[in-house]
């Protein structure tokens, strides 16, 4: 695994060019989105499968360190609001959404929003209308690109489909919703290496400590860009709080 020290140094230097590709291929709604959630950048509700639980390590510490309030409901097996599971998940969604008092939800597509066009539109357009009443603005990043097995190859077309649906929703929603393509981060295909160590996990699908560091620092870029007032702290605030030891990320 990458130690804390080598993480916080490659860190340093992925910023620059982070910040050279960032909002590559997102729907930019500009200065008017930042003002669509009263509350600015305050506290951010993070959502997703087990990829964006082992994310949320790195992002939960790069916003803390930061300032801003921080709560994952990012969870194993799940955590898609289309798809396998979403109808129980849909059953406490809105509460929990309701009563984290987030300014910002962030939803990662999962691996499990399968379904068809129309199903994934009604699902990110539900979501959407549920963070909006909760008055947060929704921000729908794209995730990363796995290496399919068995599970997932039958659903690739769907998996693939997906973002372009969130940017859909997004630019129909009036400035309620962000979608966000994390491909700067990721690649177009899975790899495991990047710049001398081990982004991803051998399992072709979760992210490994410096692969769930870029995406927190480049995430934290977007948001800035669009909520006036939040600077991202500095790597060196936030690689050596003890995430990147967490018995979550296997495979590394």
């Amino acid at each position: 695994m990458i130690t804390t020290r080598r993480l916080a140094l490659a860190l340093a230097a992925l910023v620059a060019v982070l910040a050279a590709g960032c909002g590559e291929g997102s729907d930019r709604a500009g200065p008017a989105t930042a003002a669509s959630g009263d509350g600015g950048l305050a506290k951010v509700l993070f959502l997703g499968d087990s990829v964006a639980a082992g994310e949320a390590l790195a992002v939960g510490a790069a916003l803390e360190a930061g300032g801003v309030g921080f709560r994952s409901l990012a969870s194993d097996g799940g955590g898609n609001v289309v798809g396998p599971f979403s109808e129980k998940r849909w059953e406490t969604l809105p509460q929990e959404i309701a009563g984290a008092g987030a300014t910002v939800v962030v939803y990662q597509l999962t691996t499990y929003d399968w379904g068809t066009r129309a199903q994934q539109r009604a699902a990110y357009e539900r979501l959407a209308a549920t963070v909006s009443e909760a008055g947060a603005t929704l921000v729908l990043v794209s995730g990363p690109p796995i290496r399919p097995d068995d599970f997932y190859r039958p659903h690739l077309a769907e998996l693939r489909a997906a973002p372009a649906v969130a940017r859909e929703v997004a630019r129909r929603s009036r400035g309620r919703v962000v979608a966000l393509d994390a491909s700067a981060v990721w690649g177009p295909e899975y790899r495991r290496t990047r710049d001398g160590a081990v982004d991803r996990s051998t399992d072709g699908v979760h992210a490994c400590p410096q692969g769930a560091a870029r995406f927190a620092t480049w995430l934290l870029d977007e948001l800035a860009r669009r909520f006036p007032g939040f600077a991202p702290p500095a790597p060196e605030a936030w690689a050596n709080a003890g995430w990147s030891a967490d018995a979550r990320f296997k495979g590394c």
